[in-house]
């Protein structure tokens, strides 16, 4: 059997060519390698088939951004209702005063 070798130097000329991906990233993405549990993966795959077609990786972005813009809000939420309490004194961390209190009243 003859063993199909590729030659070593074709006559492509490489002189004007460039380093770099073929196609440019969108402003504001970055190409990044992460590994995820094959049942993730599996699931968006999963929804991408059952929507007729699309791309996992933007479903998986979207999840994403959703939880990041969750737990922002619910973080303002909660530093909201800290400064609403705080002249109550039942900010976080007051339990020692909460018993102080409790126990003043027995």
């Amino acid at each position: 059997m003859k063993k199909v070798v590729a030659e070593r130097y074709r006559d492509v000329d490489f002189s004007r060519a460039k380093r770099g991906p073929v196609v440019t990233p969108a402003p504001g993405k970055t190409k990044i390698s992460i590994r995820v549990d094959n049942s993730v993966l599996e699931y968006f795959r999963a929804q991408v088939d059952k929507a007729g077609g699309g791309n996992y990786q933007t479903l998986i972005n979207d999840a994403l951004l959703e939880h990041v813009h969750r737990r922002s809000t619910l973080d303002a939420v909660r530093q909201v209702v800290r400064e609403e309490l705080a002249p109550y004194g039942t900010a976080r961390g007051s339990h020692s005063t909460l018993q102080r209190t409790r126990s003043a009243r027995r």
